[in-house]
């Protein structure tokens, strides 16, 4: 009887254990540039992403690769010319929601965060700051947040010929749908 009962205990810390955490293997961001010479646009439906209730911790990780454009010719500069995928072949993110206890899991609705953390995009890392939202919602968590970054601060090098047609500032949007951890089991 006592045997049962550990066994059961254990598996009850188990599950609450991985109720604490979220996760994502088809996130979406997305980047935007708009000049008067032109309008850049690329998606990515394959980020991997976690988040852990618990402490607020979240993590991203993009494979580079996988971000697509309306026209081919682009997406092979991006990745040959600008981002060097070949030899950097994924950017990350990892932070941690620093008003968790603004944000009632157990409660459906919308509310205000803010994410501090550690951006690497081209081997190169740098502290970030962003506001976003958590959806609470039956089965899962929502997250979204609309940032800029600088390709400068990134040491992402954009030749003067293409320059004017490329904004300073890029417009980043992440969207996850994140579902229980021990529902992917």
């Amino acid at each position: 009887m006592k045997r049962v009962v550990l066994i059961f205990v254990l598996l009850v810390t188990i599950v609450t254990a991985n109720a604490q955490k979220y996760m994502t293997k088809n996130g979406f961001i997305s980047f935007y540039s708009h000049t008067p010479l032109e309008e850049i646009k690329a998606e990515n439906n394959q980020v991997v992403s976690a988040l852990d209730i618990s402490t607020g911790d979240i993590v991203f990780q993009a494979l580079i690769k996988s971000f697509h454009f309306e026209r081919a010719l682009m997406e092979e500069h991006f990745n040959e010319n600008y981002m060097e995928s070949d030899k950097i072949p994924k950017s990350s993110f990892k932070g941690k929601i620093t008003n968790l206890s603004a944000v009632d899991f157990k409660k459906n609705g919308t509310y205000d965060v803010t994410v501090d953390g550690d951006l690497t995009i081209h081997d190169v890392t740098n502290k970030v700051s962003v506001k976003g939202t958590i959806e609470v919602v039956s089965g899962g968590i929502n997250a979204n947040s609309k940032f800029s970054v600088v390709p400068e601060d990134y040491k992402i090098t954009i030749p003067g010929v293409v320059r004017n047609k490329i904004d300073k500032t890029l417009e980043i949007t992440v969207a996850m749908k994140y579902t229980p951890l021990s529902a992917k089991q």
